[in-house]
């Protein structure tokens, strides 16, 4: 695929939209709506790595109360034919068509590789890569089981919502400040996946969220891992221009 001369394809992830409360995740979501909108002009294709929403769960006839204005944007976007790719995390896993039908932006739930003038990505949210994390890849198993997502589905959505935004505070306090500096090559494990990747054939960039810490990391001479980072503490993004994949925190 061929990026159009003076085009570019923009990578974002990590809104977390819902926390800490109301007031300040509206205030987010505002300011990743104004985002988006200001690269409406030279948007080639934008891709959205997971955790948009702190908790989503589509019950057959409900979808969580709010986020109209960052739904509203990205249908827009797809509107005005510009390509959305939504790629699930761990918050927000349990998608059920909503986005497909509403807002025309595919949703994936493994990472993908892509090939853009003639540079490899591979692209994801980036939860249970790598190794290490045994205990939340045992989780995610269960999550992800539609069985699972079945018996949930049965509880009244005000009491399922309420029950999982609980756990999903209590998750985020538990993690301390390991988001907060860069571990060390050995204990960062979607490097260890990408170096693991890098051993299969090469890849020009490794582009994942989760870790919420921008991270721009030479693997080798001709190969790079760049983590997204957030909107909730660095408002950073990733653009490829044709020729270059830059790293870029807003003010």
């Amino acid at each position: 695929m061929q990026v159009p001369q003076g085009k570019k394809i923009y990578f974002l992830s990590d809104f977390h939209l819902g926390v800490p409360d109301a007031s300040s995740s509206l205030l987010r979501e505002k300011k990743v709506v104004a985002f988006l909108e200001s690269i409406k002009a030279d948007a080639y294709m934008v891709f959205v790595l997971g955790d948009l929403f702190d908790f989503w769960f589509e019950y057959r006839k409900v979808i969580p109360k709010g986020y109209v204005r960052i739904l509203g944007k990205l249908a827009e976007l797809t509107d005005a034919g510009i390509p959305v790719h939504f790629f699930v995390g761990n918050h927000d896993m349990w998608m059920s068509g909503y986005f497909e039908s509403e807002l025309n932006v595919p949703v994936y739930f493994e990472h993908k590789t892509y090939f853009f003038n003639e540079k490899k990505f591979v692209i994801g949210h980036g939860d249970g890569l790598g190794p290490g994390d045994n205990g939340y890849k045992f989780l995610k198993q269960i999550f992800r089981n539609p069985f699972c997502k079945f018996l949930f589905g049965l509880i009244p959505p005000f009491f399922g919502i309420s029950l999982a935004e609980y756990f999903s505070k209590k998750s985020r306090i538990a993690t301390g400040h390991t988001d907060d500096h860069f571990l060390g090559e050995e204990k960062e494990w979607l490097l260890q996946f990408c170096k693991s990747e890098l051993e299969k054939g090469h890849v020009d960039y490794f582009v994942f969220g989760h870790r919420h810490l921008p991270i721009d990391y030479s693997l080798n001479d001709h190969s790079r891992y760049i983590n997204l980072g957030d909107w909730i503490k660095y408002n950073s993004y990733a653009v490829f221009d044709g020729s270059q994949l830059k790293l870029i925190q807003q003010p």
